[in-house]
């Protein structure tokens, strides 16, 4: 498949995939991209192109997405912006070599590990966060010194094209590349044996980029989902409670891969906590219907609801014709069907009543290891229970979403949920090959290290080593 000129112009241009990777593997070669100074240079260019199209962005999002203007600045564009930032920041230090101790049986050397970029990146972006969740990997392949092709998501095809047009225009034409296209152009750039392959996007496809990247031994990091649970316990602050999960799940429509996927709240607590959510959803949510991002994908979200049983306390309408949907809650779905088995990705939230913290830990325990969990507790004993019984992504006490916002934090996955991490220095090491490096004088070279071994020598070499 060829790359349209039209609708990539600077980046590819009219050339073939392949020419294009080879391209930016000349780049590379040649040494262009391991200067700090051609790091920070595209760091910088990341902030300038947000920072001077931020308008271009949030209208290609409202297109794209239905996405409202402080959404398009707080989900996409602005921790980008804030990854860059902190990685031009950091990046001398990031780049320096570290020393590590000899033992006696080496001495005298010198040995330190030393941060190398790994080559021709692929980062695979998916659609609901078009913009962050593909420059954001970006920060930390080209803070790691690497060349690096972008593939937007097609169902975004407002926020694809803006990238593609901007992108070459701020960041090196030579060392970085936009690529549109659908499924196979994905498929075409694996089969190209790239030197690290960044996907973000659900378990099924991950699978499928796994396996497509195994036959070339591509490293790949996978930013997957899965169902995210909320623990509220029986001391929780559930007015606050309620008001950050119902903010959490009406951003994007919930189709968010850290969303709140489901709430196992106390049986103690729990009609008081609806309550309180009905009411925090009515306060932030001006339009009865949220946009969801196709027909297929309402379709999919309406089928989840309609199979789901229990008790439907707010919501329940999904138009798939007009791709939009309430928000809807429901209190104790069928354990077994669709809407508790599949991640959600809409906007549905179920409530599951649970007698005790044993309880909510267990039924988390049960399924595949989430990426996020989140507890609402006063109790620091809740909290060790959660994060040493629990095996996640990553944990928020008393918030939901916000560890994204930590540069300092890493953020993936662990099993069904992903593989690797991201953000800050995470980032930095996930594009970077960590180097061993021991240097040795030539004196002193005793003859104890050479053959014949005698016993005189095997006896001191037993001590010494």
């Amino acid at each position: 498949m060829t790359v349209s000129a039209s609708r990539n112009p600077g980046t590819a241009g009219a050339k073939s995939v392949p020419d294009t990777v080879a391209q930016l593997r000349a780049t590379f070669k040649s040494g262009r991209t391991r200067p700090i100074e051609w790091r920070l240079e595209q760091l910088d260019a990341i902030v300038r192109l947000l920072s001077e199209h931020e308008k271009d962005f949030i209208a290609a999002l409202a297109k794209d997405l239905g996405r409202p203007r402080v959404d398009a600045w707080l989900a996409d564009l602005a921790p980008v912006v804030t990854e860059a930032k902190y990685a031009i920041k950091h990046l001398r230090s990031w780049m320096r070599p570290t020393k590590v101790k000899v033992p006696i049986s080496i001495a005298p050397a010198k040995a330190w590990y030393q941060y190398e970029p790994l080559g021709v990146t692929l980062i695979v972006s998916p659609w609901n966060y078009p913009v962050h969740l593909a420059l954001a990997p970006l920060v930390g392949a080209v803070a790691a010194g690497n060349c690096a092709v972008v593939k937007p998501a097609e169902q975004t095809p407002e926020c694809s094209a803006l990238m593609a047009k901007l992108v070459p225009q701020y960041l090196d034409q030579q060392a970085v590349a936009v690529i549109e296209g659908a499924g196979d152009t994905t498929q075409e750039l694996i089969d190209q044996g790239f030197d690290h392959c960044f996907f973000t996007g659900s378990p099924e496809i991950g699978k499928k980029v796994m396996a497509g990247a195994a036959k070339h031994l591509t490293p790949v990091t996978l930013e997957l989902g899965g169902k995210s649970p909320v623990i509220v316990a029986d001391d929780a602050k559930l007015s606050v409670a309620a008001k950050r999960i119902a903010f959490a799940k009406l951003l994007n429509s919930g189709q968010t891969c850290v969303a709140p996927d489901y709430v196992l709240v106390d049986r103690r607590v729990r009609d008081e906590f609806v309550n309180e959510l009905n009411s925090a959803i009515s306060s932030f949510s001006e339009s009865p219907s949220l946009p969801i991002i196709n027909e297929r994908h309402a379709g999919r979200v309406a089928a989840l609801v309609d199979g789901a049983g229990g008790e439907t306390v707010r919501g329940g309408k999904v138009e798939a014709d007009a791709k939009r949907g309430e928000l809807t809650v429901i209190v104790d779905p069928d354990a077994d069907s669709d809407l508790m088995r599949e991640e959600i990705f809409g906007p549905v939230l179920p409530l599951v009543s649970v007698d005790s913290m044993d309880d909510a830990i267990a039924h988390v325990q049960q399924g595949p290891k989430p990426l996020a969990v989140y507890l609402f507790s006063e109790s620091r004993e809740n909290e060790q229970r959660v994060l040493d019984e629990i095996s996640n992504g990553g944990t928020v006490i008393n918030q939901l979403v916000f560890h994204l916002l930590v540069p300092g934090l890493p953020f993936g996955g662990v099993g069904n949920s992903g593989t690797g991490a991201y953000h800050g220095k995470w980032g930095y090491e996930t594009f970077s090959h960590r180097k061993a490096v021991l240097r040795k004088p030539t004196w002193p070279d005793p003859s104890l290290n050479y053959p014949p071994f005698n016993r005189v020598k095997e006896a001191i070499m037993r001590r010494v080593f």
